[in-house]
């Protein structure tokens, strides 16, 4: 299972996106982070995306703890973010019953 986590902010508050973000934790054991990448684009600023691979075992604690890493954020003028779980077919098929 993966939890991928997406924030955008305009180029005016990259200095203080860059100071939260290495102010930010170690990650648990249980998180792999891939990312995060970065991309501009003239209108949409400055966007991120993150991969977080997370042991289902442990999902709650996760996922709360990527949210978390997120909130730190706010209040950066311009900053928004999503934050979703995203489950591999078999998983996904397995909630349905179907695995």
């Amino acid at each position: 299972m993966v939890i991928i986590a997406f924030m955008s902010y305009p180029p005016e508050s990259a200095k203080e996106m860059g100071k939260r973000f290495v102010e930010q934790p170690a990650l648990p054991a249980y998180i792999t982070m891939k990312g995060p990448y970065f991309s501009s684009a003239v209108r949409e600023g400055i966007e991120a995306a993150a991969i977080y691979e997370v042991d289902q075992s442990k999902f709650s604690e996760a996922y709360q703890f990527i949210v978390n890493r997120y909130i730190k954020y706010w209040g950066v003028p311009g900053f928004t973010h999503s934050v979703r779980p995203w489950y591999e077919a078999k998983e996904a098929l397995k909630a349905l019953g179907m695995g």
